[in-house]
């Protein structure tokens, strides 16, 4: 299974490509998308165009998202609201089903503990994907969503199994 993970960001949205088989994962790739212009229109529309073409290029069969976290700037989280739902909208348009999850969760899931900082995040995903370089902390993150959402995607598909077998 091919995932994408994406850390959406209004000035730097990252993404992350892992392949995860048989509970093996690679990288396959990473980066950032940098937003452009200076309207807002202008920037969510230039995040979409190049979060396109990523997925276009790597042709996930998953996406995975990090869920918004509520900060003291209201203005500021309704902005990242808005480059999340570009995010979501183009996994969405690809066909791609999208899991989200919550910041502490995919931090526990790759570093072991829910409030790891970027430098613990970044060291574990170098350790889990072998070879990998991320382009900065948001390509990291996305990453880490990927991974997380690996870890998930399996212990579903072996619950289903357990329950197949079972009935």
């Amino acid at each position: 299974m091919r995932i994408i993970g994406i850390d959406p960001g209004l000035r730097c949205l990252g993404w992350g490509v892992i392949d995860a088989e048989n509970g093996r994962l690679s990288h396959v790739a990473n980066g950032q998308c940098r937003s452009e212009g200076t309207e807002l229109s202008d920037r969510l529309l230039s995040l979409h165009v190049q979060l396109s073409a990523v997925v276009a290029q790597y042709r996930p069969d998953s996406a995975a998202i990090e869920q918004t976290f509520v900060n003291r700037d209201g203005a500021g989280t309704l902005k990242l609201g808005q480059a999340r739902g570009v995010a979501m909208l183009v996994p969405a348009q690809a066909g791609l089903r999208v899991g989200e999850y919550a910041p502490n969760a995919v931090k526990k899931a790759v570093v072991g503990v829910g409030h790891a900082d970027k430098r613990q995040i970044d060291h574990m995903v170098r350790l889990q994907l072998p070879g990998c370089a991320p382009a900065g902390p948001d390509a990291a993150d996305a990453l880490a969503i990927a991974i997380c959402h690996s870890f998930h995607a399996a212990s579903a598909g072996r619950l289903a199994a357990a329950i197949g077998a079972a009935g």
